[in-house]
């Protein structure tokens, strides 16, 4: 029974989280995993300056950071060529996200996303009791044509599209995303989450322009960067609009020896380049492996690979089941018919490896 303080809008919703983390499946089996290759994250690592300077911040943790997050978006804004007034810091994109739809969506507002895409997004609306529409992928890719147009039918304040796409690893060229933007009507957001932004094609993120009040793009240092656990993100775009994010976020909530890493790895270039060069080795790797088992590797940008197991869900998470009982962990797209795939986290050669054997036998047994 629900404590009577709830809000009505809070008891209604299920207790659940968007994931089940590798931590909790642990606790559960009794012992870790020998390969952690589920969750998107780098095992490659921080840049070994980042690594340094947030070794040096250690010592001084018994201070707070920096509420305006000056140094590091002064920063972010000198990359990307830009005012430190259009970026905000955030706790990762999640917080970014969870405080954009507290500016700009109202009670029952409607977002709209793709069936199946980033859970974490869907849990934000709900938590801000938004009424969510959900668009079906095709082709194993955002449909933007029909994300657009269900928006507009369905008077939507915000439109949510990731590009690189997660959970597929598909991606759209600059042009057709420049073409959404310019689309987008008065009284409507587009979020565009540009997680995997850093291991993408050229040409596949569009210029800079912050002019547009109807457009937020979203960063990360937890991909390519490889400072998942630090939880530093942040947002760009036109001045007005981030100047809200002021009034609302938690402004000492970028713990600070991971702001100082983040900047450090910002300065890190060559480590970026390297960090992404050994992340497209590694999907090639994993798309060989998949061949190998008779299953079709989907082409991805990001730092996962999606491999379709040739069947229905049901046969999938058989296959994921095997491959967590061997002690590697991955996970699956949660929608059909995209759950006819697993998805494997870009590693090292030895966590590749020990995919590549739990595979095999976990086809074997789904199988029969």
């Amino acid at each position: 029974m629900s404590n009577s303080l709830v809000k009505d809008t809070l008891r209604q919703l299920p207790a659940t989280v968007p994931f089940v983390g590798p931590e909790a499946l642990m606790r559960a089996r009794g012992h870790a995993f020998k390969a952690r290759i589920g969750a998107n994250e780098s095992v490659f690592g921080p840049s070994p300056r980042a690594l340094a300077a947030m070794h040096e911040a250690v010592d001084g943790a018994w201070m707070y950071a920096d509420p305006e997050s000056y140094d590091l978006r002064s920063a972010i804004a000198r990359l990307h060529g830009i005012a430190p007034g259009n970026v905000v810091i955030g706790e990762g994109i999640d917080g970014l996200l969870g405080l954009t739809l507290h500016i700009v969506l109202p009670a029952g507002g409607t977002v709209v996303t793709s069936d199946g895409a980033y859970p974490t997004f869907n849990f934000h609306v709900a938590m801000h009791g938004g009424r969510l529409v959900r668009v079906p992928y095709r082709c194993d890719r955002e449909d933007l044509g029909a994300l657009l147009d269900t928006a507009v039918r369905e008077k939507a304040r915000v439109l949510y599209v990731s590009n690189p796409d997660n959970p597929m690893g598909s991606w759209w060229p600059a042009s057709d995303i420049e073409q959404l933007i310019a689309e987008i009507p008065e009284g409507m957001l587009l979020i565009l989450d540009e997680a995997y932004g850093d291991t993408a094609p050229v040409g596949t993120l569009p210029p800079v322009d912050i002019a547009n009040p109807r457009l937020l793009r979203f960063r990360t240092f937890s991909k390519a960067y490889g400072l998942a656990g630090a939880r530093v993100g942040y947002c760009f775009g036109e001045a007005s609009l981030i100047a809200e994010f002021e009034k609302v976020r938690n402004h000492y909530g970028i713990n600070r020896i991971g702001q100082i890493g983040a900047l450090a790895a910002l300065s890190d270039r060559d480590y970026l380049a390297s960090a992404v060069s050994m992340i497209a080795r590694s999907r090639e790797r994993i798309a060989d492996v998949a061949r190998d088992n008779n299953l079709l590797p989907l082409p991805s940008a990001t730092n996962f690979v999606a491999i379709d197991c040739g069947a229905d869900g049901t046969f999938a998470k058989k296959v994921l089941d095997g491959v967590l009982s061997r002690d590697v962990f991955i996970r699956m797209p949660g929608v059909a018919p995209l759950n006819r795939c697993i998805r494997v986290s870009c590693g090292r050669d030895c966590d590749i490896d020990l995919f590549a054997e739990a595979l095999r036998a976990s086809l074997a047994a789904a199988r029969g």
